[in-house]
C-alpha cells in the first residue's frame, strides 16, 4: 500500500483534478494499491474562516462568500461530471450547503464562533472536495470510495488543533481497509472526530499529518506528499531565486526545517512516517516526472553543500528575561517555561548565557504581549525586589535556521555562516545551536530576512558563484560604457572568475527602473526610457535600501554634488559605493574621513579610484605601499588628461589659443575649458592623494600656481575667453621659447612634498620622466624609502569612458570579493 496526498493547490481547478486522475489511473491499472488523501479546493478554508469571522461579527457580507463557496463547487462538479454525475451527486452537495448555510446564519445570530463550531465548519471544505473528486474518479473507471475521516481518526476535544488517539485510530483504519481493499479510499484530510462523534481538525498542515497517520496505521511502501513545487527546496523560493531541490533529507533534518518554517511538510506528518521507518516522497503535481525530495532515516553524505537547507520565520518576537536573582538559582527555567505553557504560548527558540544570568525565548509576535504577561506574573516579587529585571521584548524579527546533520563532521560552519552575514551588515540579536550540531539558528531583524538567506545560500550552495547587486545614477557616457562591458563579460566572469553580476536599479536625470532579479543590460535603454517611475534620487537610495539584497554596491557616475550627500546613509545601510564622483573624497577632511569609518564599521568598501586617474592603478598602488609598510617621501603627478594634451603638444608648431580650442573639440576639457586650465580638477585629485597618503590635507591648502593670466579666468565667457586667450598667445610663447631654451618641456604637475601640497606649470628637462609624456597620459611618480632612487611610476590614459568605466569594473568586482 502507498499513500498519497494532494494539496489545495493541486485541486484547486477541475483541470487539475484532471491532471491528479491522469497521474493516478495508471499506477493503479498497473496494479499499485493506492489510498489518497486530498485537501480543499485551493484557497476554500481560508474562505470558510472569513465567511465565519464576518458572521461572528453579525456582517452579512459573508452571505457573498458562501454563495461563491457553494457555486465554486458547483460548477467544479459540473466541468468534472457527466450530467447525469451531477445530477446524481447534487442532491448530497444541495443538502451539505444548506446545512453550512444554517450553521452560518446560527453564528451570524449569537455573533460568535466558537473552536468547536469553527472546526466543523472547516470540515465542509475537505468534505465536499472529496466526494466531488470520488465521483470524477468513478467516471474514469476508477473504482473508488469516498471516506469521510471523521470515520477512522480519533481525537481529543482540542477543537483546532486536536491531538489524536492512535490507538482507536489505528484500530478504527486497519479495521475499515480490511472491510474495503477491493475500492481506492479517498480520504479527506484536516479532519476527524472524539469518541462522541464531534467534528474535529488537526491543525495547520492537518491533511499532510492525515495522510502519515494512514501511511503509519497501514505500515504503508511509501507515503507520497504531493504539492506544486519540485520537493523540498534548500530555501524559500519566493525569497531566494537560486533556490534548488535537495534529492534526499533524513527525517531530524526535515523536520528541523519544517519546525523552522519550510511550507512543503508539516513538522507531526514526519512522525508516524519516522516511527514505522516509512519513506516519505515530496512530489510536485505540475511536474510529475521530477523525482522530487526523499525523506528517510539516513542522511546523504555526498550532498553538495555541508549544510542541507536554510529556512526562516518570521514575525516573531524575543522576550528577554535578565537579572543578578536567576544566577545558581535552581528552578528559575521551570517556572519561565510552565508560566508559558499555562498559556499555551509555542516557545520556538530558546538560549541561555552560560553565567545563567539571562534567558532569551523567540515566540510569534501575537503571543508575545500575552508571554510579557504571564512571565511579569511569574516573577512578580523578584521583579519588585530588583533581582530580576522587567520583560525586555523586542518585536519585527525573524529567526533563521541553517540545517544539517554533516555540519557536526566539519569545522569553521558557523564561523562562515557568521562571516557571511557580517560582510552583508546584518546583525545577530541571538544564536542558538544544539549539541548534536544539527542546527544553527539565530535571531535578526524581519526587514534583514530575504538579505540574509540569500547571503548563507550564496556562500553555501553557490561558492563556486558569486552574486554582486549593482545600482547605478548617471547612465551617460562613462554608465553606457560599463553596462556594455558588464553584459560582454558576464559569460567570462561567470565560467573563469565565479561572479555574476546583477544591474538592479538604473537612473538618468528623467527615469528610474528597479529589478531585484536584474535588468536585461541587452535592453536597458528602452526599459529605462519606458519606465514610468521619474527619477529621484531620494526615492531610489530608499529603493535600493528597502530591497536589502545580499551583496550590493552603489555606483555614482555623476558629477553631482548633491548626490554624495547621500553616502553616509548608503555606507550605513551596508552598501558599497564606488564612484568617478571627485565630491566626497575631495570634501572637508571630517566628511572623507566618516564615509571611510563608515565603511570599515559596516565591512563594505568606500572606493574612489577613478577620482584621480580613471582607469590607472592610482590609489590601490599608494594603499598597496603604505600597507606594506613602505613610506612616502614625495608624489609627482600630472593628473589632468586635457591638461597633459594641451602641453604634451605644445612645440611651437601651434598657438596655444589654437591647441586649447583643439582639445575642446575633441571633448578633452569641459564645454568651458578654464575648469580645465584653472587647476581646480587638479587641485581635487592631489587632495585625494595626499589623503590617501596619510595627510590631513584640506583642499583650500593646496597651493595652485595658474596657468592662466588673470584676464583669462575674468572673461565674460566662453567666446570672450578665448578672444582674450588670442591676445596672450605670446605670453604662452614666451614660456615656451624660455623652457625650450634649457632643452625642458612645460608640465602642469601637482606635488606632495612632506607636508606641502601644490600644483603648478613646470619646466621640466629630460632627465624627468614628465619629459617624454604624450598624448593625453597622465603619470603618477611615487618617490618612496624603497623606491628612493627609481621610483614608482603610474603612466596611462587618464580619461576617458572606457578607461575610466573599466576602473569601475575593477571595483565593482573588487567589493564583490
Amino acid at each position: 500500500m502507498k499513500v498519497l496526498k494532494f494539496g489545495g493547490s493541486s485541486v484547486a481547478s477541475a483541470d487539475r483534478i484532471k491532471n491528479i486522475i491522469s497521474i493516478v489511473k495508471p499506477r493503479l491499472d498497473s496494479g499499485e494499491k493506492l489510498t489518497i488523501v486530498f485537501s480543499a479546493f485551493g484557497g476554500v478554508t481560508d474562505t470558510l474562516i472569513e465567511m465565519s469571522v464576518l458572521a461572528s461579527h453579525g456582517k452579512d457580507k459573508y452571505l457573498a462568500l458562501y454563495h461563491q463557496f457553494r457555486d465554486r463547487h458547483t460548477t467544479a462538479a459540473r466541468e468534472l461530471l457527466s450530467e447525469p454525475g451531477f445530477h446524481a451527486l447534487s442532491a448530497a452537495m444541495d443538502e451539505n450547503h444548506d446545512t453550512l448555510k444554517d450553521l452560518l446564519k446560527g453564528i451570524f445570530l449569537v455573533r460568535e464562533a466558537s473552536p468547536r463550531t469553527m472546526d466543523y465548519v472547516l470540515s465542509f471544505g475537505e468534505r465536499n472536495a472529496n466526494v466531488i473528486i470520488a465521483e470524477a474518479m468513478k467516471e474514469n473507471g476508477i473504482n473508488a470510495e469516498y471516506l469521510d475521516a471523521r470515520k477512522i481518526i480519533r481525537t481529543n476535544k482540542d477543537f483546532g488543533n486536536a491531538r489524536v488517539n492512535f490507538k482507536l485510530t489505528n484500530e478504527a483504519i486497519r479495521e475499515h481497509y480490511a472491510a474495503h481493499q477491493d475500492k481506492l479510499q479517498i480520504v479527506t484530510g484536516f479532519i476527524g472526530s472524539d469518541i462522541g462523534g464531534l467534528t474535529t481538525t488537526l491543525g495547520r498542515g492537518g491533511s499532510d499529518y492525515t495522510a502519515a497517520i494512514l501511511a503509519g496505521a497501514l505500515e504503508s511502501e511509501v507515503l507520497e506528499i504531493w504539492t506544486d513545487v519540485d520537493g523540498v527546496l534548500t530555501s524559500d523560493p519566493r525569497k531566494v531565486k537560486q533556490a534548488f531541490t535537495i534529492p534526499t533529507l533524513s527525517y531530524t533534518e526535515a523536520m528541523e526545517m519544517s519546525h523552522f518554517g519550510a511550507k512543503v511538510i508539516y513538522p507531526p506528518t514526519i512522525q508516524p512516517a519516522l516511527n514505522k521507518g516509512i519513506p516519505i516522497y515530496i512530489k510536485n503535481t505540475f511536474n510529475p516526472s521530477f523525482s522530487g525530495t526523499l525523506i528517510h532515516k539516513d542522511h546523504d553524505t555526498r550532498f553538495r553543500s555541508t549544510i542541507k537547507g536554510i529556512s526562516s520565520l518570521s514575525n516573531l518576537s524575543l522576550l528577554r528575561l535578565q537579572g543578578s536573582g536567576m544566577m545558581g538559582v535552581p528552578g528559575v527555567s521551570g517556572r519561565l517555561f510552565t508560566a508559558l505553557g499555562k498559556e499555551k504560548i509555542n516557545v520556538i527558540l530558546i538560549t541561555q548565557a552560560s553565567s545563567e544570568h539571562s534567558i532569551c525565548l523567540a515566540v510569534s509576535d501575537k503571543e508575545s504581549k500575552k508571554a510579557v504577561v504571564a512571565i511579569t506574573e511569574e516573577f512578580e516579587k523578584e521583579i519588585e525586589d530588583g533581582l530580576i529585571e522587567s520583560v525586555k521584548c523586542e518585536t519585527d524579527l525573524c529567526v533563521v535556521a541553517v540545517v544539517g546533520e554533516e555540519m557536526r563532521n566539519v569545522p569553521g560552519v558557523a564561523g562562515r555562516l557568521f562571516e557571511g552575514l557580517g560582510k552583508n551588515g546584518i546583525n545577530v540579536i541571538a544564536i542558538a545551536q544544539g549539541s548534536s550540531e544539527l542546527n544553527i539558528s539565530f535571531v535578526i531583524s524581519k526587514e534583514d530576512e530575504t538579505k540574509a538567506l540569500n547571503a548563507i545560500h550564496d556562500s553555501f550552495f553557490l561558492s563556486d558563484t558569486k552574486r554582486i547587486h549593482v545600482f547605478m545614477v548617471g547612465v551617460g557616457l562613462i554608465g553606457g560604457t560599463l553596462l556594455s562591458q558588464i553584459e560582454d563579460q558576464k559569460e567570462t566572469l561567470k565560467s573563469q572568475n565565479g561572479l555574476e553580476i546583477k544591474v538592479c536599479g538604473l537612473a538618468n536625470s528623467k527615469n528610474m527602473i528597479f529589478d531585484e532579479n536584474g535588468i536585461d543590460l541587452s535592453n536597458w535603454r528602452n526599459l529605462l526610457n519606458d519606465s514610468n517611475i521619474p527619477s529621484s534620487f531620494t526615492e531610489f537610495t530608499g529603493r535600493m535600501i528597502g530591497m536589502n539584497l545580499s551583496n550590493t554596491i552603489f555606483l555614482d557616475n555623476t558629477a553631482d554634488a548633491v548626490i554624495p550627500s547621500n553616502y553616509e546613509k548608503i555606507l550605513a545601510a551596508s552598501i558599497s559605493i564606488a564612484t568617478p564622483n571627485k565630491t566626497a573624497a575631495s570634501s572637508a577632511y571630517s566628511h572623507y574621513s566618516l564615509l571611510k569609518e563608515l565603511a570599515k564599521k559596516n565591512n563594505v568598501e568606500f572606493l574612489f579610484e577613478t577620482n584621480v586617474g580613471a582607469g590607472l592603478p592610482v590609489i590601490s598602488t599608494l594603499r598597496n605601499l603604505i600597507h606594506s609598510g613602505d613610506r612616502i617621501i614625495s608624489i609627482e603627478a600630472v593628473l589632468s588628461g586635457s591638461v597633459s594634451f594641451i602641453f604634451n603638444n605644445f612645440d611651437g608648431s601651434k598657438p596655444f589659443s589654437h591647441l586649447v580650442e583643439e582639445a575642446r573639440a575633441l571633448g578633452y576639457t569641459e564645454p568651458d575649458p578654464r575648469d580645465d586650465l584653472s587647476g581646480a580638477d587638479v587641485k581635487r585629485k592631489i587632495t585625494i592623494l595626499a589623503r590617501e597618503a596619510g595627510l590631513k590635507t584640506e583642499t583650500d591648502e593646496v597651493t595652485i600656481h595658474p596657468i592662466l593670466p588673470e584676464t583669462c579666468m575674468k572673461a565674460s565667457d566662453v567666446e570672450a575667453f578665448f578672444e582674450e586667450l588670442k591676445r596672450q598667445n605670446v605670453y604662452f610663447d614666451g614660456m615656451l621659447k624660455a623652457a625650450s631654451a634649457e632643452n625642458k618641456v612645460l608640465r602642469f604637475i601637482a606635488r606632495v612634498d612632506d607636508d606641502k601640497v601644490s600644483c603648478g606649470l613646470e619646466e621640466v628637462g629630460s632627465d624627468s620622466p614628465f619629459y617624454h609624456l604624450a598624448g593625453s597620459d597622465n603619470m603618477i611618480v611615487f618617490t618612496t624609502q624603497r623606491y628612493r632612487q627609481r621610483p614608482l611610476v603610474v603612466r596611462g590614459p587618464g580619461a576617458g569612458a572606457e578607461v575610466t568605466a573599466a576602473g569601475l569594473f575593477a571595483e565593482i568586482i573588487s567589493a564583490g570579493n
